[in-house]
């Protein structure tokens, strides 16, 4: 990942607040200070519960939120909304296959 954000001239970090109650695996920061967040997950399928810090953090952030995305083993790359993967909310959160990330 840090390779990818070098390219964009941005920077990885990593969230997780004071009292430990949210975390964020990876934080991607442009220079303008807004923010990709990522989730990795080594699971095929992707839960509410995967999701609860990307929505804290979009939550908390607004607009300097660009996306949020959770990276896993599956096979298929999609949007969660209602009627895939049975989201309680449709929150817009990416799936993405880490296997689509490089060769």
């Amino acid at each position: 990942m840090r390779v990818f954000a070098h390219a964009a001239e941005a920077s990885v970090h990593h969230l997780r607040t004071r009292d430990g109650e949210h975390e964020v695996d990876l934080i991607v920061q442009r220079a303008d200070g807004k923010i990709l967040a990522l989730e990795v997950k080594l699971a095929a399928t992707v839960s509410d519960r995967d999701v609860r810090h990307l929505r804290w953090l979009a939550d908390l952030l607004g607009d300097g939120l660009l996306d949020a995305a959770v990276l896993t083993t599956g096979a298929d790359a999609y949007r969660r909304r209602d009627g895939v993967a049975v989201p309680a909310v449709a929150d817009g959160v990416a799936v993405i296959p880490a296997a689509l990330l490089g060769p």
